[in-house]
């Protein structure tokens, strides 16, 4: 008999809809932050200054994550992972309703916008590794992969709602963004009281906490096969992110405006979740390790080709070639942004599936926050590079050099770990086990 389709499984609808509610309002939160913000500080601040205060921002964010992914990851094993997400999403919506409140009375200040963007940074470094481990506790392993591209849809949609909702309500009422991010966090939290109870395995081996912690660390590094997906995935992003330099490309180069700005933002978004829709429908069953790498090669030429367009169609066609969506190096931008969001989409689903699936379930929360750390991290230190090297370069040379070192990357990494094209489906092995840290030390 057949696996039921994961939507079919009451806990994983709950767990769907839980997470598409979060991530709304995670998105709406974040540009209205930002924008409040740059707000404030521009009332006693220069533009440079202005503009420091939102790297700011995002460093509160991060830190945590930072300091605290090896006690998250191990709570998502040693707790019930479905009170450590009901616990971060609590403490989401408390900040979103602090927010709202503080807006509404016009009491809102620098201050309390960072004590709030460090704090959930605090609630994302205990709910990512949770959430991640809970998905394969909710649905059998055959249907696991579909289960990860309707999560990753869910996030994706999110995404691409998210921040236009919260456009849209603030120019409404500059309260209004926080008041609807705290009804979505409440509705998450309402859904994950209806994930029922699941029978997982304990932590076993190491008796020291701290061992056990460090033993996410140890798994991810025997593992070869974890180690380079994971790896891969960083190095990708680090070198071929081009996200800070959409800005640039908008204003000066594409010529498109503050609307424009949003569509380039957008297109990578809607490739991820036709990309993601798709695999919800046809899961991926072959060759999954060949198909990762040939994503990963072809979100850096569609880097390559973005970072390319207007530069070589400006001097062919003359201005026309930019200064709206319909302009060929406009259009053409916005296709290779498609495609980057597509290919990375692939390469995170298979990436996810065989994170999931090759790694015990006793171990799935530190492994998890090792991956949320290495993501998170690319993420961050991937916009710190591209927006260092287009200072020193040019933003053409920081972008189409950066998705030419990805593919370079790629080449390597498909040398350096043949386990990733070895990966043919993702049927794990019927035992994993791993040597703990003690055992290893004794």
């Amino acid at each position: 008999m057949s696996a039921p389709h994961p939507f079919r499984i009451s806990s994983f609808r709950a767990y769907f809809i839980a997470r598409l509610a979060s991530t709304l309002a995670q998105m709406a939160m974040v540009i209205v932050i930002g924008w409040q913000v740059y707000d404030i500080a521009r009332e006693t601040m220069g533009i440079q200054g202005a503009a420091f205060q939102l790297g700011l921002i995002g460093i509160a964010q991060f830190v945590p994550l930072l300091l605290l992914s090896l006690v998250t990851g191990w709570a998502a094993d040693l707790v019930d992972r479905r009170f450590i997400a009901r616990a971060s999403v609590a403490l989401e919506m408390g900040c979103a309703g602090v927010l709202a409140w503080l807006t509404y009375t016009n009491a809102i200040t620098l201050p309390a916008l960072f004590t709030v963007a460090a704090l959930l940074g605090v609630a994302r470094a205990f709910a990512s590794p949770a959430l991640q481990a809970l998905a394969p506790n909710l649905v059998p392993a055959a249907v696991l992969p579909t289960a990860i591209a309707l999560s990753s849809l869910a996030w994706q949609s999110g995404s691409i709602v998210g921040p236009a909702m919260g456009g849209y309500l603030y120019a409404w009422a500059d309260w209004g963004a926080y008041a609807a991010s705290t009804g979505l966090f409440a509705l998450a939290f309402l859904c994950l009281l209806f994930i029922k109870p699941i029978p997982r395995a304990k932590i076993t081996g190491a008796t020291n906490p701290w061992a056990q912690m460090v033993d996410g660390l140890h798994y991810v590094r025997r593992n070869r096969l974890v180690l380079g997906a994971i790896s891969l995935d960083l190095f990708a992003v680090l070198l071929g992110g081009a996200t800070a330099m959409l800005p640039i490309y908008a204003r000066d180069i594409l010529m498109v405006g503050a609307e424009g700005l949003g569509h380039l933002r957008a297109a990578p978004a809607v490739g991820a979740v036709a990309v993601g829709a798709w695999f919800a429908w046809r899961p991926l069953k072959t060759n999954v390790g060949g198909k990762m790498l040939a994503a990963v090669i072809g979100f850096g030429v569609a880097t390559v080709v973005f970072g390319l367009a207007a530069p070589v169609l400006v001097p062919i066609l003359g201005q026309s070639a930019v200064g709206s969506d319909f302009a060929p190096a406009v259009a053409l931008s916005l296709a290779a942004l498609v495609v980057v969001g597509a290919t990375d989409m692939v390469s995170v689903y298979v990436r996810q599936s065989l994170i999931q699936l090759y790694t015990p379930d006793e171990m799935r929360g530190r492994v998890g926050a090792v991956s949320t750390l290495f993501i998170s991290g690319s993420n961050e230190l991937g916009e710190a590079r591209s927006g260092f090297l287009a200072a020193a370069v040019g933003p053409v040379v920081a972008v189409a050099g950066g998705g030419a070192l990805a593919v370079l990357v790629t080449i390597f990494w498909d040398r350096l770990f043949p386990e990733l094209r070895a990966a043919r489906s993702f049927d794990p092995p019927e035992t994993l086990e791993y040597p703990p840290l003690e055992e290893k030390l004794a």
